[in-house]
């Protein structure tokens, strides 16, 4: 299936930030030793400079928004997908630089690109690797690097989104199954190996995701199978009917098949009950993902600085020069890279 890319371009709705007087002590000395006309005056001036002040600050932290440039990592909790957590990010980095203000919708049009490389199911948490300004641009390597996820599986149970969102289609007996008997399969499932797409994915028939036609309750065929790279398999845990995996694996994998391939390998049926993912590229979850607490402007501007290093020297960005903060204005726009990939390999920015 060739690439495709479809931009969409809207504007955010202009806000104006409110300012509160401040009473400084000197506000309040002048107030007690001058008339009310000049006390009055006085209280004008200083609200006048406080709100002076914040303006500049917010065009300063405008200005160094749209100076970011690079790739860094968030921490996706369960809950959103992760389009909707994209959205907190924007939301959460346009209200701290105050934009758009009236300010900035005078002269220019400067657009704030950022986007996501590597979907994560709604139900998954884990590493989510964001690109900014030109970082964007860098999100397709993130699809082709490796990634690690633990899989926590639950066997005798199948369901029809293969994890435990879905509804039970199948129940089979597990119990005779044994920790050798997994670990004896594992062996299969590593490599270069083939693998069918659940039906409940990204992927697109007449350009419609899979997930939404199955949800219309239209008919929907699987996807043939197609070949997929698992670097390494472990069992990690075997509590009956719970087994923990840790998978490194490559693009276009999906956890969700190989756990309910395992479970029919071993006579039986599963689905996934947790996924989180630790890697993703050279983003690790424990050392570079961000948590919500630290999506501010400068902590992102510090996460980028770090992860810089973690690129090779014919993938760094060159930083963007800031642009003058008077002739910019924010648009958002909205791109998606169909390629045949999996769920977790679609690149979105707004």
């Amino acid at each position: 299936m060739a690439a495709s890319e479809a931009a969409v371009t809207s504007s955010s709705s202009l806000k104006t930030d409110t300012c509160p007087v401040l009473e400084t002590a000197g506000t309040v000395a002048a107030m007690a030793a001058t008339p009310p006309a000049r006390a009055a005056a006085a209280v004008v001036a200083a609200a006048a400079r406080t709100g002076s002040e914040a303006r500049v600050s917010k065009a300063a932290l405008a200005t160094k928004l749209l100076s970011l440039s690079g790739v860094f990592a968030v921490h996706k909790p369960k809950g959103p997908t992760s389009a909707e957590l994209l959205n907190r990010l924007k939301e959460k980095l346009l209200a701290e630089a105050g934009m758009p203000s009236p300010e900035w919708t005078k002269r220019k049009k400067q657009t704030l690109k950022i986007g996501h490389g590597g979907t994560l199911d709604s139900a998954a948490r884990g590493v989510l690797v964001v690109g900014i300004g030109s970082g964007t641009k860098m999100l397709t390597s993130m699809l082709s690097g490796s990634k690690r996820y633990i899989a926590i599986g639950e066997l005798g149970k199948a369901t029809d989104t293969l994890d435990s969102t879905g509804k039970v289609t199948e129940e089979k007996p597990y119990d005779k199954i044994t920790q050798e008997d997994i670990e004896g399969i594992l062996q299969k499932f590593t490599g270069n190996i083939m693998q069918v797409p659940p039906l409940y994915s990204a992927l697109k028939k007449d350009g419609q995701r899979l997930s939404t036609l199955m949800k219309r309750g239209e008919v929907v065929e699987a996807k043939p199978a197609r070949p997929v790279t698992v670097y390494s398999i472990s069992l990690q845990k075997f509590q009956p009917p719970f087994f923990t995996l840790d998978v490194e694996c490559g693009g276009g994998f999906y956890i969700r098949s190989l756990v309910s391939d395992i479970g029919k390998e071993l006579s039986s049926c599963a689905n996934v009950l947790e996924l989180t993912r630790t890697k993703q590229g050279p983003f690790t979850l424990e050392e570079h993902a961000l948590p919500e607490d630290k999506w501010t402007i400068d902590d992102i501007a510090q996460s980028l600085e770090h992860c810089s290093s973690l690129f090779p020297a014919e993938l760094a960005l060159k930083k963007s020069k800031p642009e003058k903060s008077n002739e910019q204005v924010l648009s958002c726009e909205y791109i998606t890279l169909n390629e045949p990939k999996g769920e977790d390999d679609v690149i979105k920015t707004c």
